[in-house]
């Protein structure tokens, strides 16, 4: 027997991972210069040149020193760097003992949600936010509270927050900026916040913790504050991640930060470090480490990332689409066209367009952009996001010739390439489609058809209708062939 809850989360696949993927194995078989992928949140700037300097000065160390392990929560002398580093720009005293280093933000977020997990617990999230949010307090054994957005501005819905709380709530996760909106919670919203939770734990007998999410921390523009916190909610736990500030992604390090003015502040670090045990998440990869020890207080260069959202956020506008201008992360959210953003992704599929429907972040009727891509890809995809707000099949002839293509390509053999998949429409799909083909070869080599018309009659050879769709001179093997989601 295995676990049903598990094989459902294993079968029912990230959306975001599933554009990818997708956007991947169309660009094998169209060329990548016909896909323009917004899906992923994949920097695009490099890591700063002293990441690449520190990683080459300790490839000449001495390798065992370099690959041994650390204690669970991180050296004593990377908790000591990069405790003395948020102090001077928070202003609060961190110490090195409020800081337990995780694999990325993902461990150190399941590791809080399992050192609050207690008989009949609630967490609760505030749409729109990062799909795991609810893996991840589910598979802690907590009950996942999502509060509706505030869709004017998509600051902190108080009223509907307030309503969701209940003497079970242990805790409220916000992400500043936040993905998928890119808004930065202001101050005057945080501190209606921290004085409405303030008020509901004195309710309650006991403190409501505040999670605060923060990869994107670092990721602000045009002078926009991203408040501290602990600082205006004594009760609040940072999950950080170097993966956006330094664009290393792919090396997963981060770090939970209990200040020493969180109440309880020793039980639940204590707790934070058991929960790491049992999820097998100790010892940062410990070069890594070194990496943080040596770069901390770098920001990243965000000019590029600037200038694809001042491009993007400003046609997009101009076109008549609608959204909140993004202070900080990479990311714009957009009001779906139609209202349907399921729908509007699945007509941009036809054009090579990938595009997350806002569906899994909670808000219907949204798409999220990543703008952490190509500027040139931008400015290419621009006229078919004007194409897309045309009522109805997009125009101009359609998908590019590659793309038709792509849906008559045979499947791979096996062992060719078994990464890549199966493009083929459905069988009977593929066999009408076949015939179609067939039919126009005979016709090309037969001799013309009689034109001449009687009264009331269909001449010989002519089809009974003309649709839009064969007009267009796009005549898809099956309606679905650009929305399938592949398997990895």
């Amino acid at each position: 027997m295995i676990s049903q809850e598990m094989y459902q989360l294993g079968a029912k696949r990230s959306c975001i991972r599933e554009l990818f993927e997708y956007g991947l194995a169309l660009a094998r078989r169209i060329g990548p210069e016909n896909v323009f992928d917004y899906s992923l949140g994949n920097p695009s700037v490099p890591a700063p040149a002293q990441v690449g300097q520190a990683l080459a000065e300790l490839a000449e160390s001495d390798p065992v020193a370099l690959h041994s392990y650390t204690p669970a929560g991180g050296s004593l002398a990377l908790r000591k760097t990069v405790a003395a580093d948020i102090s001077r720009r928070s202003g609060m005293e961190v110490r090195p003992e409020d800081l337990f280093f995780t694999c990325g933000a993902a461990p150190a977020l399941t590791a809080v949600f399992t050192a609050l997990r207690v008989e009949g617990s609630e967490i609760l999230a505030i749409a729109p936010c990062f799909p795991e949010y609810g893996v991840f307090v589910r598979g802690s054994g907590s009950r996942f509270i999502l509060v509706p957005p505030d869709l004017e501005r998509f600051q902190i819905p108080l009223e509907a927050l307030e309503a969701r709380i209940t003497p079970n709530t242990q805790a409220v996760i916000i992400n500043s900026p936040n993905n998928p909106s890119g808004v930065i919670y202001s101050r005057e919203s945080l501190e209606r916040l921290a004085a409405l939770l303030r008020r509901k734990s004195r309710d309650n007998g006991r403190p409501i913790y505040l999670i605060a999410d923060e990869p994107y921390r670092e990721l602000a523009y045009d002078g926009a504050e991203v408040p501290f916190v602990p600082g205006i909610y004594a009760n609040t736990v940072i999950c950080y991640s170097y993966s956006k500030s330094l664009s290393m992604p792919g090396e997963r390090i981060g770090y939970v930060c209990i200040p020493s003015c969180v109440e309880d502040h020793d039980l639940l670090m204590a707790a934070v470090m058991g929960a790491a045990r049992t999820h097998g998440h100790v010892c940062a990869p410990s070069m890594m480490q070194q990496v943080i020890a040596r770069s901390t207080g770098l920001r990243p260069d965000l000019e590029a990332y600037d200038r694809n959202r001042r491009l993007l956020y400003q046609s997009l506008t101009d076109f008549g689409y609608r959204c909140v201008k993004p202070e900080g992360a990479f990311y714009l959210f957009v009001k779906a066209p139609g209202g349907d953003a399921q729908a509007f992704s699945d007509r941009a599929k036809q054009l090579g367009l990938l595009i997350v429907p806002g569906d899994d972040f909670g808000c219907p009727g949204y798409f999220r952009l990543s703008t952490c891509v190509d500027h040139d890809m931008i400015r290419r995809s621009l006229p078919l996001f004007r194409q897309l707000l045309q009522k109805g099949r997009p125009r101009g002839g359609g998908p590019s010739a590659a793309l038709r293509r792509a849906a008559f390509i045979p499947k791979a053999k096996s062992g060719t390439d078994p990464d890549t998949p199966d493009c083929r429409p459905p069988r009977r799909a593929a066999s009408a489609a076949g015939s179609a083909e067939r039919s126009a070869s005979a016709s090309a080599s037969a001799p013309p058809p009689d034109t001449r018309r009687r009264p009331g009659k269909r001449a010989k050879g002519w089809p009974r209708q003309r649709t839009a769709e064969s007009a267009s001179g796009f005549r898809p093997a099956s309606p679905h062939i650009y929305s399938r989601s592949f398997p990895a």
